[in-house]
Formats: C-alpha cells, structure tokens, sequence
C-alpha cells in the first residue's frame, strides 16, 4: 500500500514552462484526499519554492537534495555544511575562480550568473539548448564564465554566517572526478549538464525522505517517488516504487521499477492510475 509519494520538481512535476499539467494537480489532490501524504524532492532550496512547483498544496517538503526537510507548520531535519567544510569550499571557488552559490534557510547568496541560472525563468529556457551539446563546447563556455567572475572573497559574504545546506557551482560533468578530489568530504548531485549541487557528505534526497517517514511509521516499502535526472537515482532505487519519466535520463530509466510518460504527457498521472493510486 503506497502512503507517501515524493516527487522531483524540475523534468517531472513541472514542464519546461515551469507549469504542472492540470492531471497532475488532479492527481495530487484526490491521493491527498485518500490520505496519501505528497511532496517534493528537490534540489532546489526553499526559496520562493511555491512559485517553482505551480502553487500546489503539499504536505512535505526535502530540498537541498535531502538536507533540509520541513512541513508547512515545522522543520524536520536539517544537516548544515560543518564550519570546517564550509571553508574548504570557499577556499577551493576562490582559489579555482569558481561560480558558486550558497543556500541557506531563507536566502540564496554569490555569484549572480549561478543564481540566475538556478532561477525558473533561466530553467524554461534550457528546452533552447541543443540536447547534443558537446561536453567540450560547454566546458569552454563555463572556463569563460570563471575567467569573467571579478577577484572578489566569497568569505566576505554575510550568508556564510548562517547555516548552509548546499552550494551550487558552475561545472560540466567532465569536471566531477576532479571536485570530488579536492573536496572529499562533499557529495556532488547533478541534476543539468550545467552546474553541480555540492552537498555534505552522505546526504541525499532518499535521506530526507527517511527523516520524514520516520515520523509517520511509513516504510520505503510504502513510498512511491518520481524523477527524471542523476539526483533522483538513490531515491527511485531505495522506494517501494521508484518512477523514472519518459523525459528522464536513460541511466535512471534504467533502474526503475516503472517508466511512464514524460512530464509534458501526463506522465505522474499515467503512473499514479497505474498502481492504482488514483482512478
């Protein structure tokens, strides 16, 4: 019996216009009237998150990929970068030259070029990207990038003195083994082909989605969740029900239990009416 249902926001719950389809919010609210608990998983942070899921009601909410959970009345869990991490990160942007963002409960800080990027109307324009975009080609395009960003200490920031959860910076795939060599006591969740989610290590979404279930004597046998990209693997992977979008990279369609539509056909309903969830 499915009790919970998570569901990742960009690629999945919301198209590239960054809308959900009128059967998904359907959806939601007749599991929600069954007493289904629904939420979000997501690497995005908190901020402004209703205007990024299309304003529907949910019951829970795992941002920062796993790292900060909360409810509309409280925080549930939350996992901070430790002081100690947190410097090692700066120190590397600034010494490296990297882009980077810092995210903390109710703000986002840094560079400008990353926060724009993180925002939903830079989100609708990726469907103008050329899918066949050579790592090569953006590669040099985000070594431009660093070159531009002015001589400036990110620990000059007053963010840092609030808890952060996760940093965004400015990488290609091709950059992954490298950051995980100089930052080891990081994660690294990728949801684009653009930047990378630096988070503390042994965080993810699956976690925050324990924290959560915890509360409720809810099982991961008893959770259903849906997404599309990197990110989203150890969640599909350890859930009752893990639902890959049509949409979705093919690595994590192919670790699924289920494949449906993609998020611009419908595809959360199609699935919820395919474990019976809705009718």
């Amino acid at each position: 019996m499915i009790k919970a249902i998570f569901f990742d926001i960009d690629g999945t719950l919301v198209g590239s216009d960054s809308q959900a389809d009128a059967t998904t919010k359907a959806a939601i609210a007749e599991a929600r009237k069954k007493g289904i608990l629904c939420g979000i998983a997501t690497g995005r942070s908190p901020v402004k998150i209703s205007e990024m899921i299309d304003f529907i009601e949910l019951d829970v909410f795992v941002t920062y990929n796993g790292q900060l959970v909360y409810t509309p009345e409280q925080d549930i869990y939350k996992n901070p970068f430790s002081k100690q991490v947190l410097n090692e990160i700066v120190d590397y942007a600034d010494g490296h030259n990297r882009q980077i963002l810092f995210g903390a409960r109710n703000r986002l800080d840094g560079s400008r070029t990353v926060s724009f990027g993180n925002s939903v109307f830079a989100k609708s324009l990726t469907k103008f990207v050329p899918k066949n975009l050579t790592s090569k080609v953006l590669k040099f395009g985000l070594q431009k990038l660093r070159k531009a960003r002015k001589k400036k200490s990110y620990h000059r920031l007053s963010i840092l003195n609030e808890p952060i959860y996760q940093c965004i910076m400015l990488s290609s795939e091709s950059g992954d083994h490298l950051l995980r060599e100089r930052l080891p006591h990081c994660d690294f969740q990728r949801s684009n082909q653009f930047s990378v989610d630096v988070t503390p290590k042994g965080g993810s979404k699956l976690h925050g989605i324990e924290a959560f279930i915890q509360l409720h004597d809810i099982k991961l046998s008893e959770v259903m969740a849906f997404g599309d990209n990197l990110n989203d693997i150890d969640m599909l992977t350890h859930v009752g029900y893990g639902v890959a979008m049509g949409n979705g990279r093919q690595e994590v369609k192919e670790i699924a239990d289920f494949v449906t539509h993609s998020n611009e056909s419908d595809g959360i309903a199609f699935a919820m009416k395919h474990y019976g969830v809705i009718e």
